[in-house]
């Protein structure tokens, strides 16, 4: 049975991989790394700040000390901070997905995100108050594609409803890229992917795949959690 919904932020709710990968871009050129948007796409997109950071510097054969990683990702937050509010663009269909669902199902978030960048998006779209409770790269040691934020939005979601005792098996997970559906497999969850960063080809794994949240119907989600038909 189906008890809880768990959204990731960047490329579900907010049109924003693109303001991401410029920012890494621009961040990086000015140390001398080049990065390409292949390159970004392919390798380090479900990432977070820090382990994008690690994950190229390895790449190209560097070595990254603490002081410098967190240099970089201040330098990264302070431009998104300027950039964000004018160049943010809410999907198609979000709004009203997330208030259909929530009338029957307790919703987190679970993303690879610093707080304060989920916190603007999931504002700027008007549905905060949906979302009991809201996991960010602060709050997990492993970014994805380990389950670590999955796994703490569902905990999370158990301390705000004691009652329910929601289990990974019972969860959904909204995703659109394959380091995500991997991180949400790991945790035991089933996985609709959207195709608004990758094709439907490279989310095969996902449990169901839709081009926009306005193509999922809340009887459809609840239908993927009840016992095949002999």
């Amino acid at each position: 049975m189906l008890k809880a919904l768990i959204f990731d932020c960047d490329g579900v709710i907010a049109d924003s991989e693109h303001l991401h990968f410029s920012l890494f871009q621009k961040v990086l050129a000015e140390i001398g790394i080049s990065l390409t948007q292949t390159d970004y796409v392919e390798k380090y997109l479900a990432m977070d700040d820090r382990g994008c950071f690690d994950a190229v510097f390895k790449t190209n054969g560097k070595n990254l000390t603490d002081v410098e990683r967190a240099r970089l990702i201040a330098k990264k937050t302070a431009l998104y901070q300027k950039t964000a509010a004018q160049n943010l663009v809410i999907l198609p269909g979000v709004v009203e997905f997330v208030m259909a669902v929530s009338q029957k199902f307790p919703l987190a978030m679970a993303s690879g995100a610093l707080r304060e960048e989920v916190l603007l998006m999931i504002d700027a779209a008007g549905i905060s108050h949906y979302f009991d409770a809201v996991v960010a790269a602060e709050d997990v040691k492993n970014g994805k594609p380990a389950p670590d934020a999955y796994l703490k939005a569902l905990e999370e979601l158990n301390k705000k409803h004691p009652g329910k005792n929601i289990k990974p098996a019972e969860c959904l997970v909204v995703e659109d890229s394959k380091h995500g559906l991997l991180s949400a497999h790991k945790a035991g969850m089933k996985v609709v992917a959207v195709t608004t960063t990758y094709p439907a080809e490279e989310l095969s794994s996902a449990d169901k795949i839709a081009p926009v949240l306005t193509a999922l119907r809340v009887k459809d989600l609840e239908a993927m959690f009840l016992p095949p038909v002999p």
